[in-house]
């Protein structure tokens, strides 16, 4: 009898590699998305992905686009809803939760030099929203500039200690120590806790934080437009 055929191998291809590319990092973080993990993951040689992406900067700059088209395809499935303050609430809560599955995208947007095609469609659609309701140009370039990185679901954090390895007793000794010099934040930080992994993003930026300054821009953005 003779042997079956090995069945055909399926061709690399930018989209590919890409997309083998996100499963790694969403497996185990951006930093292990290298060329040979990825050719690990395709059964091919990590030279041959250069045939597809140029080289890092072009991969990563892949990885936007990958990760803006899922965000955009969220987005523009939401309902068509009249309130321009509904939908853009919405729309950005539904971008943040394409982000959570991503956890690592943050990172890689703050990180690109240049805007994506699709990041640019992204914004152009929030402009619009702002613009079906009332706003002037100048009032919705304003509004984007107030509402920064929280336009695609994230808040951009000035320290992040996530990476520092845990340890309970030097963080109750450095409150102790912080109690006597800035007696009014240690207060603060012994009573908060972002205890809700899954929905934060980073170290602090959990759904109710991001919800809470999302709220107040919204809000502070309707009063003007109705002046």
């Amino acid at each position: 009898m003779a042997s079956q055929a090995p069945a055909p191998r399926t061709p690399l291809s930018r989209d590919r590699v890409l997309r083998a590319a996100v499963e790694i990092a969403d497996a185990d973080g951006l930093d292990a998305v290298t060329m040979r993990r990825i050719g690990d993951a395709l059964g091919a040689e990590a030279m041959s992905l250069y045939y597809h992406v140029a080289n890092k900067n072009d991969l990563l700059d892949g990885i936007v686009d990958v990760l803006m088209a899922e965000l955009n395809e969220a987005v523009d499935r939401l309902t068509v809803v009249t309130d321009w303050k509904a939908a853009m609430r919405h729309r950005i809560l539904t971008a943040r939760a394409v982000l959570l599955r991503h956890p690592w995208a943050p990172r890689l947007l703050e990180s690109r030099t240049t805007m994506r095609p699709a990041v640019v469609i992204y914004h152009d659609r929030l402009v619009g929203l702002m613009r079906s309701g009332g706003f002037s140009y100048d009032l919705a370039h304003h509004a984007l500039h107030a509402l920064g990185s929280r336009a695609l679901g994230f808040s951009q954090e000035l320290f992040d200690p996530a990476d520092a390895s845990p340890n309970p007793d030097a963080d109750a000794r450095m409150l102790a120590d912080l109690a006597e010099q800035v007696p009014n934040l240690a207060g603060m930080l012994a009573e908060v806790a972002h205890d809700d992994p899954d929905s934060t993003i980073g170290w602090c930026d959990d759904q109710q934080e991001f919800e809470f300054a999302l709220d107040l821009i919204l809000d502070g953005l309707a009063r003007l437009a109705a002046r």
